[in-house]
């Protein structure tokens, strides 16, 4: 028995997120019914990141236990060619037996959240980023971004069902940049909460509005209740860009 682990790339428009659920078709349900198909195992991924509905991903990762005589990084060739082009597996390899992706430490997760802020839509980019008529002030996005990095209590950047007794988070860095119509969100940490950093994307959405001062993050954060921050920023605009171990954890 080998344990394969899957770098994970998808389009999560057509998708109810990673997780299976009765609702809809998932990226996980996908992955499951092709792996069977291929190895004529019965195959259960576990993920990285359960990702919600309508959020992309460019490396998420999964781990499928097998008895297959594919070698691991031949997996990856060998499933891409039964996947719908909107999931690709842009590598795979062999792990540890107890490895598992969500339990390693020194991990870091990065999302990038995607703005087009622009006077009407950009019909090619309405799947992956979210739409803003309004003039947004980047500078002021910026310095209200600079509160949230380090350890903090982000209760206020949660959705009240989230169901965990630490909401105590690390974020390691924060940018936000600009290139014409484009803004990108890009936030690194050890973890985030659910919906995390949508929240923290229509926060500093109201601020760039100037809705909100900067200084009104560090109040958000201090307040600790969900109904201090802004709104849950939209989900087409998020994206998994990479779950990072170190490579003592591999």
């Amino acid at each position: 028995m080998r344990r394969v682990r899957l770098f994970v790339a998808y389009d999560g428009t057509d998708y109810c997120g990673w997780q299976i659920q009765p609702n809809g078709i998932t990226v996980e349900e996908v992955l499951n019914r092709e792996l069977c198909r291929l190895t004529g195992e019965d195959i259960r991924v576990i993920g990285a990141s359960r990702t919600d509905s309508g959020v992309h991903a460019l490396g998420n990762v999964a781990v499928f236990d097998t008895k297959s005589s594919i070698p691991p990084e031949r997996m990856a060739y060998a499933l891409n060619q039964r996947m719908p082009e909107d999931i690709v597996i842009t590598k795979s390899d062999e792990v540890a037996a107890d490895w598992h992706p969500r339990y390693q430490k020194n991990v870091k997760k990065t999302y990038e959240y995607h703005i087009c802020n622009a006077p009407v839509p950009d019909p090619l980019k309405r799947r992956y980023s979210a739409f803003v008529s309004f003039p947004m002030d980047v500078g002021k996005m910026r310095k209200g971004a600079e509160y949230l990095v380090g350890e903090h209590d982000f209760v206020s950047f949660c959705n009240i069902r989230t169901n965990v007794s630490d909401t105590v988070r690390t974020v390691e860095s924060i940018t936000v940049t600009r290139s014409g119509p484009d803004i990108v969100i890009r936030i690194t940490g050890n973890g985030f909460l659910y919906n995390m950093v949508r929240i923290i994307a229509g926060t500093l959405i109201r601020v760039g509005r100037g809705f909100y001062a900067p200084e009104k993050v560090k109040e958000i954060l201090e307040e600790r209740k969900r109904t201090a921050a802004g709104i849950t920023a939209p989900a087409n605009g998020l994206v998994l860009v990479e779950v990072e171990y170190r490579a003592a954890e591999r």
